[in-house]
Parts: structure tokens; C-alpha cells; sequence
């Protein structure tokens, strides 16, 4: 597809499903364009992939869900960032990351035992086994909660790892650290509520 072809620096990039999986599986969050009736408008929110399908939920007159379960295109991205890239050189400086973006339109899931088993998987993305050391929603709380279905039919990955570029022989000298500083996210104590 043309929207995920990838233009610049395409070496970096790929439609491999396991690497766009991969990276979908282990963010937490992803940020989602679509053109609102107030103009184009970007939000974060969690998700979970199930199978061939990104899924986002949240209250059931969310304005974002609601348009986007009503056809409109949307742009999904997702990046995780892996490192800082120092060089020598203002120019040259980045960062390690793995993105994945996805086009589509989504769908709203109807079925409650779907709504169900989607809302236990992304509690289990959050954290492991969550589903079952909680309350499920009653019925109440699922009529109240809207869930909708992102294809990943139009997905591409990128990423980019390793060092900087080499120094210019001009800046190869220059008294100035570069290498890379490792970003590493954990999970930090529990904190009792």
C-alpha cells in the first residue's frame, strides 16, 4: 500500500507482521490521528493487538471511538525509544527507536463476549493475569464502555539502532563525548491504593 510505503531511509523499515507485532505487543500506549469535527486532532490511549487487530476502547460516547467507529481514516502510530545518540556534531545526534504506524478504519465490536475477552486481554497487557485478580465489568459497566477494532491490513515498521554516523574528519578530534545512553523503561514498586 502506498500510505506504508516507506520513503525515507527505507532500509530501516518493514512490513514484516512479526516485527510490526512485536512492537505493537510490548507498547503500552499508542497516539491516534483522525480528522475530528474541530479539525485534525491526535490522542493517546492504551491498546492491545489481538490477532490481525488493534484495539482501543474507552467510554461509550468517546468522541475519538465514536468517530472513528463511524468510518472515518485513522492513523495509528506507535514508538519505543530505545536510546539517545550522541556525536560529536550538533547534526548528527538521534535516538534508537522501533515505530510502527498503522491506516485504517476501524470498526465498532458489538458482541459482548468479544467486548469481554478484548477488555481481559488489554488488562493483561497491562500487567500479567490481571483479568483474573480483578471484577470483570458487569453488564452495566460493558454497555458503558465502547470497544472498536483497528485492521492491521495497512502497517509498517521502522526503526533505527547503532551509533552515530562517523564523526567528519573535521569533528573525529574534537574533545566531545559521543556513543550511545540506553533508555530503559521498568516497572517500579507497587504502590498500594
Amino acid at each position: 500500500m502506498d500510505r506504508t510505503r516507506l520513503r525515507r531511509k527505507p532500509q530501516r523499515g518493514s512490513h514484516d507482521r512479526a516485527v510490526i507485532d512485536a512492537i505493537l505487543d510490548e507498547a503500552l500506549v499508542c497516539h491516534v490521528a483522525f480528522a475530528s469535527d474541530h479539525g485534525p486532532l491526535v490522542l493517546p490511549t492504551t491498546f492491545v493487538r489481538i490477532a490481525d487487530e488493534l484495539y482501543l476502547h474507552g467510554a461509550a460516547g468517546n468522541a475519538m471511538l465514536s468517530a472513528l467507529a463511524d468510518g472515518r481514516d485513522a492513523c495509528l502510530s506507535v514508538t519505543l525509544l530505545d536510546a539517545l545518540v550522541l556525536a560529536r556534531s550538533a547534526m548528527h545526534h538521534s535516538v534508537n527507536y522501533r515505530s510502527v504506524v498503522v491506516f485504517g478504519r476501524a470498526h465498532r465490536v458489538e458482541d459482548p463476549a468479544h467486548k469481554r475477552a478484548v477488555l481481559a486481554a488489554l488488562l493483561d497487557k497491562m500487567e500479567p493475569a490481571r483479568s483474573t485478580a480483578c471484577r470483570p465489568p458487569n453488564d452495566k459497566e460493558l454497555a458503558a464502555t465502547q470497544v472498536i477494532a483497528l485492521p492491521l491490513s495497512e502497517a509498517s515498521a521502522k526503526a533505527r539502532t547503532g551509533p552515530p554516523l562517523p564523526d567528519e574528519d573535521e569533528d573525529a578530534q574534537l574533545p566531545y563525548w559521543a556513543g550511545v545512553i540506553p533508555i530503559v523503561t521498568t516497572r517500579g514498586e507497587r504502590v498500594r491504593a
